[in-house]
């Protein structure tokens, strides 16, 4: 499957992105037959335009189909009715992609408070899309723990988005990224407790704090490109310096991070796990309440016994 764009007029252009995602499974016993879900395809929005995405699967499938999901992803649905013992999935973008919160204002904007109670249910009122993503997800739970958390950095009239990035400067500070704390199963308030995970966990914390306030916070899945830690980041205050040469964390794999609802500014994204705004290396796959909304390849299969997974991904410089 293949598809092309062309780029989106916006505001100042970087140069596009090349990203391979390649996932296999090998299956100890043959698989019958397989259905997958995949969010491999990166999503058309302010700020990326894909140019070009080609998925290859082998086996080849029985069905291959592409349609939006209830949160405006691109999804495939794909089929194997041949027996195989191994699966192997290869996604290619290229994706130009823009700066889009240069400008912000993290201390401007209304107060967090009254960004709550514009997301509450009002009986008459017009239904707000934003209110979806303030509510409990299947893992993400709102709990009066992340809330206790959170308000340390939410006290009273704050601006909602200098609170939001007070509170991923927190996590990123107070938590350890550790590969073999978790797994893609571990509920959000496990993670909590043990202050370690990796960027699905600190996103999900950071969604669980942002929804126990009652404020609304998105699951956003992605790449990283593979650069020097700030080089494609803009640093908000009191994060590192721009400068900064540490490597990025979540490189060369699936990336996770949050977005928050400001009226003033809309959706504004924040990364927990590098302590940054994403700038022109954050390259948007989905986004979701959390994680089971956009996992970028799950499936069902009849047969297969055990499986070994392996995963590569790799975000380079298209013109490098």
């Amino acid at each position: 499957m293949s598809r092309s764009e062309d780029p989106k007029p916006g505001g100042p252009v970087h140069g596009a992105l090349l990203v391979e995602h390649d996932t296999e499974y090998e299956y100890s016993t043959q698989v019958a037959f397989a259905q997958h879900l995949a969010h491999l395809t990166p999503m058309s929005a302010p700020g990326q335009s894909v140019r070009d995405f080609v998925l290859e699967v082998e086996p080849r499938p029985a069905l291959l189909h592409t349609s939006i999901d209830f949160f405006g992803n691109l999804r495939t649905i794909f089929s194997l009715s041949v027996a195989h013992e191994s699966l192997r999935v290869c996604a290619r973008s290229r994706v130009q992609l823009e700066s889009r919160f240069d400008d912000i204002d993290l201390e401007a904007g209304p107060p967090w408070e009254q960004v709550r109670d514009s997301l509450q249910f009002v009986a008459g009122a017009p239904y707000r899309a934003e209110s979806e993503f303030s509510f409990s997800s299947a893992l993400v739970r709102r709990d009066p723990a992340l809330a206790e958390y959170a308000r340390l950095s939410f006290t009273p009239e704050r601006p909602v988005l200098a609170a939001a990035a007070e509170l991923m400067h927190r996590i990123h500070r107070d938590f350890r990224y550790d590969v073999s704390s978790t797994d893609v199963s571990t509920p959000v308030l496990e993670a909590f407790a043990a202050r370690a995970g990796v960027c699905q966990d600190f996103t999900h914390v950071m969604i669980g704090c942002l929804r126990s306030l009652g404020l609304a916070a998105r699951y956003i899945s992605g790449y990283l490109h593979t650069q020097p830690r700030f080089a494609h980041a803009a640093a908000p205050v009191g994060a590192a310096s721009a400068k900064d040469e540490t490597p990025v964390v979540g490189a060369n794999a699936s990336h996770a991070w949050v977005s928050v609802y400001s009226p003033q500014s809309g959706w504004v994204e924040l990364d927990p796990t590098n302590d940054a705004i994403p700038g022109t290396g954050h390259i948007r796959l989905a986004c979701g309440r959390d994680y089971g909304d956009v996992a970028p390849l799950r499936g069902v299969v009849q047969g297969g016994g055990e499986h070994e997974l392996r995963v590569a991904v790799r975000v380079t410089n298209a013109n490098a």
